[in-house]
């Protein structure tokens, strides 16, 4: 094993533990709804949007049409086109992984990207590479797990998705440790609760986005003039 991938391997950890068992959760929702396991396996091979996942379930159960999956699609992961502009250029550098790094990029691999401080003898692309591929690499293999363990044990999954939630948490206060300043860190949190107590839970989170990157481009403008 080399140093790039011992070092990532470390670093997703807390993203393991989450995909495995959201991602088995997933699996077993679409043994429940009776598709076979290898028909979870090619969802997740595929589209690898995390919380669609759990909705395209009922949408493949209704037999639902392309255009509207699409949509659905469309509108669950918009916040994409936010924070994926941070790495494009960083991306484009790595040359034949372009695709595969947008493609890959999740909420939880952005926000270790954004978090980590690679060391000195290090390459830092290997590295990032070796985040995106491990991490989908667990969700594949949650998914598959999921499919055909759950032909043959019931499983109660309730409350399993609030992983996610505490992993979220854990990078947060990993990122306000390191930031030298929290001012982008307050803004967000600040308007995703005004935005939340507004437009409520199913539609706080792309008006939150908007208002959030506004506010931080005018913030660093005005650094940028002083």
């Amino acid at each position: 094993m080399n140093r790039e991938l011992k070092y990532a391997l470390g670093k997703t950890i807390p993203i393991m533990f989450s995909y495995l068992f959201l991602s088995m959760a997933f699996g077993i929702m679409m043994n429940q709804a009776g598709f076979p396991f290898y028909w979870a396996y090619l969802v997740s091979l595929t589209v690898y949007t995390g919380a669609f996942q759990f909705v395209i379930v009922s949408f493949l159960s209704a037999g639902a049409g392309i255009a509207t999956i699409a949509f659905t699609a469309l509108a669950m992961n918009c916040r994409h086109m936010f924070y994926g502009v941070t790495f494009l250029k960083e991306f484009k550098s790595m040359g034949k992984c372009y695709p595969y790094m947008i493609f890959s990029l999740t909420d939880e691999t952005y926000a270790l990207y954004c978090s980590l401080e690679y060391p000195k003898e290090l390459d830092h692309h290997q590295v990032m590479f070796d985040i995106a591929w491990l991490s989908r690499a667990y969700w594949l293999i949650g998914t598959l797990v999921g499919a055909l363990l759950g032909q043959i044990i019931p499983f109660d999954f309730e409350g399993v998705d609030f992983c996610m939630t505490a992993l979220f948490v854990i990078i947060f206060i990993d990122q306000w440790e390191q930031a030298d300043r929290h001012t982008p860190a307050l803004a967000g949190l600040g308007i995703g609760i005004i935005c939340l107590i507004i437009f409520g839970a199913s539609g706080f989170m792309l008006p939150a986005l908007l208002l959030t990157s506004g506010l931080l481009v005018v913030l660093q403008k005005r650094k940028e003039e002083v």
